[in-house]
């Protein structure tokens, strides 16, 4: 089953990006390394609750 995650940016905290993940196969937090149009620069973003 695919759940709605929300990512955010670990060094100025704005959820930034939206998206989707399969529960089974990541069941631990997502990180991906993304534009942060906050920061103005490309950072490290997390899966929130």
């Amino acid at each position: 089953m695919r759940v709605k995650i929300v990512l955010a940016c670990t060094d100025c905290k704005q959820r930034n990006y939206n998206t989707t993940k399969e529960k089974k196969n990541t069941p631990d937090r997502l990180e991906r390394k993304k534009y942060c149009r906050f920061c103005k620069k490309h950072t490290v973003h997390r899966e929130t609750k």
